[in-house]
């Protein structure tokens, strides 16, 4: 069945610019629920979506990979726990953790930054929310990072909106690993105004030292369309600020390509 077409080119790159054709691999889970639209943001960046299930034991020679957002295998013994395990999991961290100049770049959304958790491409954990229930808002986050893979066009301290929707949310970790994330400037989206979660330091998204690896709780990929993302100042949900995210990547991407032909 062909799937229902974009509305709009808003905020969507040219076809044949610099960043046309990057395939960025998109991951689907049991219980993954955000995958089309993750690939919706990453071809509405400019990028080509590659489908990758849980169970390949290959990458498909993508150019990097979002881990998205829902309840794989139900949550079961702890969220993102079983998912760390599939083959294709192997495959991600092996490329994630490669040599300087070659570690593929990977963004994990909600489920997908408590997969990454899990699989200990980045640290920390992540716990119920700390009221206990369900929370689904529009989030305004601070950029704290704009060196990472993921984050290169935002400007330092953007803030940017974007929807949250967790029962898992809570960012946990010991006192000196917190301290490393601070000093080191791995918190990349740090929650503005109220404490969604109970996250410690107020931690929306951190990343791993390379920078390629990053994790954030609130949906990016849910607002990089005019009418369907997050309310702007006139009351409509006009805003895109995700958008940048998967223009990010692309751009980064395209930098290294050309470093390298420049060779």
């Amino acid at each position: 069945m062909a799937e229902t077409p974009l509305i709009g080119d808003l905020g969507a790159s040219p076809a044949g610019a610099a960043l046309d054709g990057a395939r960025i691999g998109v991951v689907t889970f049991p219980g993954t629920l955000d995958d089309r639209d993750a690939a919706r943001a990453v071809r509405l960046a400019g990028g080509h979506a590659v489908p990758l299930w849980h169970a390949d034991d290959t990458l498909a020679e993508v150019d990097a990979v979002v881990v998205p957002g829902g309840f794989s295998y139900g949550d079961y013994l702890r969220a993102g726990a079983i998912s760390r395990f599939a083959p294709l999991m192997s495959r991600l961290t092996e490329a994630a953790t490669a040599g300087t100049g070659a570690a593929l770049p990977v963004l994990g959304i909600c489920n997908g930054f408590q997969i990454l958790t899990e699989a200990h491409l980045l640290p920390g954990s992540m716990i119920k929310n700390d009221h206990l229930k369900f929370r689904c808002a529009d989030q305004v986050l601070r950029v704290e990072n704009t060196s990472t893979a993921w984050t290169s066009q935002f400007t330092a301290d953007e803030l940017i909106t974007v929807p949250l929707k967790n029962q898992d949310g809570q960012y946990v970790a010991d006192e000196d690993t917190l301290a490393r994330l601070e000093g080191e400037g791995r918190v990349v989206f740090r929650y503005v105004g109220a404490n969604p979660n109970g996250s410690r330091h107020d931690i929306a998204g951190i990343s791993n030292a390379g920078g390629n690896v990053v994790g954030l709780m609130p949906h990016p990929e849910h607002a990089v369309e005019a009418g369907y993302g997050s309310e702007d100042s006139t009351g409509m949900r006009n805003g895109t600020d995700g958008l940048t995210v998967f223009t990010s990547v692309l751009s980064s991407l395209a930098g290294s390509d050309a470093a390298g032909d420049s060779k």
